[in-house]
């Protein structure tokens, strides 16, 4: 937004978990944390979620009458809940970003309160209730900036000490890591490696989450990988991280989504199997459908997903035709310039652009 206007000023209200003040401290940009938590289902959390939305409500009022804001967006989660609906009945611009394919329980419910929806993919519309599908606008999903495009492989192994000469596997559950597919990777491994197996002249990259890395250090010393396994608990250089993977083990959220067809990184999907909606494996069907990715479904057992994955990272990881196939099809499939489509959109709803 500040390259269409440089005078904007963005403000981020976000929650109080550890995460998002490490997402958001290394960038400069201001930010509030609000008392917001999501809600549960139990008496008790039903109650603590109360008391955080009127905290928090209480808050953004202040918020609002002080920083004067021009338009609010919300960002497809909980913590946007309370500005995206105070702001839509003051009737101040107000839109919202729908990342995945089927949209969750708190961008339905802001819908009524808001200008316009941002749609990540087209058929995310098909779930859109039928009286808010006008607000609809399909932009892609935002990318941090840089991730337009792969980088130089060579520099992005040796900044993360991997060796340039051997094929990278990334594996990764996102900013706080997978349980699931952490040991189901480590347990293929076990299985594959003796004797050379289809592991053989590749190296792991291993983003496995700040409450999990240490566990999964010790477990890829019990394989024959050990010296080939780089496990990192949490990095924000995922450009390089992209840039150095040949092949990936992922979640499907929908940031994860948009960065593999951007970066061009054919990807085995393990959806997040604990979600109602499965909104996750929706999301992984786009890239899938188009060629660009393949879907194991977690099986929420290390022995089990290993029984699933071990074949198809087998059919992967020494078919090198079928993996620039998959990257071909994710180059068809991205879209790139979503930020800043989105940003052109809401400064025209402001009437200030």
């Amino acid at each position: 937004m500040r390259e269409l206007d440089p005078s904007v000023r963005p403000l981020f209200l976000c929650t109080e978990r550890e995460i998002d003040r490490v997402l958001l401290e290394p960038t400069g940009e201001a930010f509030v944390q609000q008392p917001i938590v999501p809600p549960t289902r139990s008496v008790g959390g039903l109650l603590r979620f109360w008391q955080a939305w009127r905290a928090t409500n209480d808050l953004v009022k202040k918020l609002i009458d002080e920083h004067q804001p021009v338009a609010v967006l919300g960002l497809g989660g909980y913590a946007a809940g309370v500005a995206v609906k105070l702001a839509g009945r003051r009737k101040l611009p107000t839109g919202i970003l729908n990342p995945d394919v089927v949209p969750g329980k708190a961008n339905v419910y802001l819908m009524p309160y808001c200008r316009r929806i941002y749609l990540g993919h087209d058929a995310a519309s098909e779930h859109v209730p039928q009286e808010h599908r006008d607000k609809c606008l399909t932009t892609g999903v935002p990318l941090r900036p840089g991730m337009e495009q792969r980088g130089d492989r060579d520099a992005a192994c040796r900044r993360f000490d991997l060796d340039p000469r051997l094929n990278t596997l990334l594996v990764t559950g996102a900013s706080q890591g997978a349980k699931t597919i952490n040991e189901a990777i480590v347990e293929t491994a076990r299985r594959s490696t003796t004797g050379g197996g289809p592991f053989q002249g590749w190296q792991v990259l291993h983003l496995a989450g700040r409450d999990h890395a240490e566990t999964v250090r010790e477990a890829w010393r019990t394989t024959t990988m050990n010296g080939r396994a780089k496990v990192l608990d949490f990095t924000p250089d995922m450009h390089d991280v992209w840039s150095a993977a040949d092949l990936a083990v992922s979640r499907s959220g929908a940031g994860t989504c948009a960065e593999v067809a951007a970066m061009a990184v054919p990807t085995v999907f393990m959806p997040y199997p604990f979600h109602k909606d499965m909104h996750q494996a929706a999301n992984a069907k786009v890239l899938a459908d188009a060629g660009a990715a393949v879907i194991v479904d977690d099986r929420k057992d290390a022995a089990a997903n290993a029984d699933a994955l071990q074949p198809v990272l087998k059919g992967l990881l020494y078919q090198s035709e079928r993996r620039a196939s998959m990257r071909d099809a994710a180059e068809k499939v991205a879209k790139r310039d979503a930020a800043m489509r989105v940003a052109k959109d809401l400064l025209d709803l402001t009437g200030v652009a």
